[in-house]
């Protein structure tokens, strides 16, 4: 999706009514927590529970907890591996859909408190949120909201007053949550039934309880799924969203995946992709994938099409069942930040003012002259987001004493979008913005 006919249409009237002096409908901007969000690029996502333990991605409700029994349990392990690779926050499964409860909830006895773990006395929830604020990373709960082991679960406003109890007890005992994260997970509870969630209460109990936090749900309200699990943002990704499209988690459709992976260049919501991705094959801890951990390449290239394609990457990194994150995969984290702190070691453009000229009302050029001749292979460009999102097609080319040659072409930009090229001797470059779904502004450019 370059532009949609909806969109070229949105932006046509923009022009026309700024010709005609009638104020044209402001686009979307980010919240604040929306900015901060994107701008901290890198979340760890850590799938732990009974799961872990009995070697299953799903389990059915009627595991015993004892059987939740971590050896050695570290959560400061787990926040510490995730700052040294350049993380800035973790988000907790609190409950899959097993049912099982990280913490020691009143809703329930099916949690940590029947675990020998801790002598029955732990709260996995309590330990992941102080181990994230001793190393400095913002904390994040996922509560599934299906429940195999609920027996209220498909008797819709029993089970709807249950599940927003644990979600109360989540979002006021353990301080600012950065982000609430929900999926729309749906199937059978223990009586077959299926439930109907109550999503703008929770949403509002969201707001009202951590109003500074972000929510996330295909259907955000703050943040969408991307559409898949594999760490890839459309080349196309606005952050702007039409939420009519996608109405509430676990909507289906082909118009929904494509509102998902591309968004609305004439979106009304401001609604940021996140693209989530497990470092294994498995979102728990399986020994059997030990040898199946993604590379340092390929954590790279997952940051290329992720963060470099105007999203956010949430990589989950499940501990085994001692308790700890496996040093497998600890030290592809930590080579991860040094290979990405090679690649973007010198900005070669860094210093060196662009001149910006607008060519039209929804077209601008950028010229910079580094000074000397430089290899480049990347390009960094960002868009000013406190501004909105209005770039839809753009082209770079440089030159040294010689005629211009296109180095990468693309659609959005956004927050970031980063182009890997063939390495080329540069002297002078040029950003042309060829289309774009409202005034464009300047452009922050990169080269490395």
């Amino acid at each position: 999706m370059i532009l949609t006919r909806r969109g070229f249409i949105a932006a046509a009237a923009t022009s026309f009514a700024a010709r005609r002096g009638v104020p044209a409908a402001p686009r979307p901007v980010p919240s604040r927590a929306q900015l901060q969000w994107q701008r901290d690029e890198l979340a760890m996502f850590v799938h732990f529970g009974v799961n872990t333990f009995t070697d299953r991605e799903w389990g059915d409700g009627r595991e015993d907890p004892a059987m939740f029994a971590p050896t050695r349990l570290d959560a400061r392990q787990w926040a510490g591996a995730a700052r040294a690779g350049g993380f800035r926050a973790m988000i907790l499964t609190a409950k899959h859909h097993d049912g099982f409860c990280l913490w020691p909830t009143k809703t329930t006895d099916h949690s940590v408190t029947r675990s020998p773990w801790r002598g029955g006395q732990g709260d996995v929830v309590r330990e992941l949120v102080d181990a994230c604020r001793a190393e400095g990373l913002k904390p994040g709960l996922y509560l599934s909201p299906w429940d195999r082991h609920e027996p209220s679960y498909g008797d819709s406003p029993r089970y709807n007053n249950l599940y927003c109890d644990q979600l109360t007890e989540l979002l006021t005992q353990y301080g600012p949550l950065q982000e609430v994260w929900f999926d729309g997970a749906n199937g059978e509870g223990p009586n077959g039934r299926r439930q109907q969630y109550d999503w703008p209460r929770v949403w509002r109990l969201v707001r009202t309880l951590q109003p500074d936090a972000v929510m996330f749900s295909d259907a955000g309200p703050d943040v969408r799924w991307i559409g898949n699990e594999r760490g890839v943002a459309a080349e196309t990704n606005w952050s702007t969203v039409d939420p009519s499209v996608v109405p509430y988690p676990g909507a289906s459709g082909s118009a929904v995946m494509r509102m998902l992976q591309n968004g609305d260049a004439a979106g009304t919501a401001w609604r940021p992709g996140e693209a989530d991705v497990s470092i294994r094959p498995g979102w728990f801890h399986h020994p059997a994938e030990d040898d199946r951990v993604k590379t340092v390449d390929a954590l790279v290239d997952l940051y290329f099409t992720s963060v470099g394609r105007n999203s956010k990457l949430l990589l989950n990194v499940p501990p085994t069942r001692d308790g700890v994150l496996h040093d497998t995969d600890v030290a592809r984290l930590s080579g991860m930040r040094e290979r990405l702190a090679r690649l973007f070691a010198e900005d070669v453009a860094a210093h060196r003012r662009p001149v910006w000229r607008r060519t039209g009302g929804g077209t601008a050029v950028a010229e910079i002259d580094l000074g000397r001749t430089a290899v480049v292979g990347i390009a960094d460009l960002r868009e000013d987001l406190s501004r909105g999102q209005a770039i839809a097609r753009y082209r770079l080319e440089a030159a040294d004493a010689g005629a211009w040659r296109t180095l990468a072409a693309g659609t959005t930009i956004g927050a970031r979008k980063l182009d890997r090229f063939d390495p080329a001797p540069v002297r002078s470059v040029r950003l042309s913005v060829e289309y774009a779904a409202d005034t464009p502004q300047p452009v922050h450019i990169g080269l490395f």
